[in-house]
């Protein structure tokens, strides 16, 4: 019982979140370098206000981040002192490819990477990579649009080329986008589609997704080819929305909300658009342009597992009178009554887990891997840079049991478990440093400032104890 053996524990970043170094080794601008911290990113995010190069008003956290391209191998070798199975991280499209649309990839962009793979290969770590985590090429968004145009998915298709030739023999585990359904939510950064007054914004954002959702078929077939150890998944921001009452309105409320983030992974996971979501696309008058053959390289390779983010539950309720809202990943929901919040207002619920995975499982009969989770606090260390994060473990520690009882009692094959910035590392959603989610302290606040000097907390040796007990040891010594 417990944890398969060949459980995959280990922690997760985005090169965007935590690499720094924006215009070295021949890398070019992204749009996930231009977001800026303050009251103007969420119109920045969002699509709803354009900042295509950066400026004097504002401090963009990513140029410089928490420099982990010097750093990585400092960073690597205190992932293996915690045990780390795998270690998540994200390629950097515009390390590769630094407008997007060449023919011939930066080869210094390339041995980056293939430096960091034989670095976490070194120690016995498996590198699970993100293709996209939200990196556009800013020249791809000032000459095409971004997603909105057809024209992406050859480029991402040679990125794919590219990378699965390089890094084969490297790296085995692959995802195609990082939280898919974000394109609805933030779709600036999740994709880099701004809106100009008059724009159909669904029309826009649907078309884009159908772009995103043939890429990644693409490169699931382009990895199967290259490498037939490849292991390609999907990956959802997952949280089940639970209905605020047994009022059938609210139910229905709670189902529709979950639908619209599976609709992506029903294409992914099942390899065909579902009937709810082509009814919802047909009342909205929005119309897919596809071409010939589309259907069929969609329903031809789907993927392989299916991974998600998980930080808290949603709720869903049809009473106008519920208007208290949460704050959260991007996502907003009513409030739910019965559950304590973070410090940023995310609501904790381990129980949530547990049900988000029996909900995808049963849904799509795949593997699953949880490839984000943690708890985002202020952290206080000591004049030795200590920090006592027993709020940490103690969020960890709940959710990992809720997600033991999944495998356990309720018979989930799950593959892994990688925490989110498993570093202290740039908040994607607010900019911030000051909302830390590390066993690693790095010394840098929300202006830029500090050492950038790495320390470890007190959740390192905790999670390093979890790992070598393969998650029967969860208790706080």
């Amino acid at each position: 019982m417990g944890f398969r053996k060949d459980f995959l524990w280990g922690g997760a970043t985005a090169a965007n979140q935590c690499e720094g170094g924006y215009d070295e080794g021949g890398r070019g601008l992204a749009n996930v370098d231009v977001v800026p911290i303050g009251p103007d990113r969420f119109p920045v995010i969002t699509g709803q206000q354009k900042m295509f190069e950066f400026d004097d008003e504002h401090f963009y956290p990513a140029k410089e981040a928490i420099d982990m391209y010097h750093r990585y191998k400092e960073d690597i070798a205190l992932f293996a002192e915690m045990g780390f199975k795998t270690y998540r991280l994200s390629i950097a499209w515009s390390r590769i490819f630094p407008m997007g649309d060449e023919k011939e990839p930066n080869e210094e962009g390339l041995k980056f990477y293939e430096d960091v793979f034989k670095e976490c290969q070194k120690y016995g770590i498996e590198p699970l990579v993100t293709i996209t985590h939200f990196d556009c090429p800013m020249h791809l968004i000032k000459e095409y649009g971004a997603w909105r145009s057809r024209e992406l998915v050859g480029f991402y298709e040679n990125l794919c080329h590219v990378i699965f030739n390089r890094y084969k023999g490297l790296v085995k585990y692959w995802l195609t986008f990082n939280e898919i359904n974000m394109i609805l939510h933030a779709p600036f950064m999740g994709a880099g589609l701004y809106f100009e007054e008059g724009d159909n914004v669904e029309q826009i954002k649907y078309q884009a997704a159908h772009h995103e959702l043939l890429a990644s078929a693409i490169a699931t077939k382009i990895a199967h080819e290259v490498d037939p150890e490849n292991k390609v998944g999907c990956m959802l921001a997952a949280g089940a929305y639970y209905p605020y009452s047994c009022k059938p309105e609210d139910v229905w409320a709670s189902r529709q909300a979950d639908r619209e983030n599976y609709f992506f992974i029903d294409v992914q996971s099942r390899g065909e658009y579902p009937a709810y979501a082509l009814k919802e696309m047909e009342r909205q008058g929005i119309e897919i342009k596809m071409e010939p053959g589309d259907l069929e390289l969609l329903k031809q390779h789907t993927v392989d597992f299916i991974s998600f983010s998980y930080y808290s539950s949603r709720v869903s309720t049809t009473d106008p009178k519920l208007l208290e809202q949460t704050a959260g990943n991007i996502f907003e929901s009513t409030k739910n009554p019965y559950l304590e919040a973070s410090e940023w207002g995310w609501q904790i619920d381990p129980l949530g887990l547990r049900v988000t995975l029996n909900d995808i499982y049963d849904r799509y009969q795949k593997p699953l891997f949880i490839v984000e989770n943690g708890l985002g606090a202020v952290d206080t260390p000591d004049e030795n840079g200590y920090v006592v994060d027993d709020y940490r473990i103690s969020y960890l520690a709940s959710h990992i049991q809720a997600m033991k009882d999944a495998v356990e009692l309720d018979g989930v094959d799950l593959l892994g478990y990688t925490t989110w910035g498993c570093i202290d590392l740039v908040s994607a959603g607010t900019g911030e440093m000051k909302k830390r989610y590390g066993f690693i302290y790095v010394d840098r606040d929300n202006e830029g400032n500090g050492t950038l000097k790495r320390t470890k907390k007190k959740s390192f040796d905790w999670y390093k104890q979890v790992i070598a007990s393969n998650g029967e040891n969860l208790a706080n010594e």
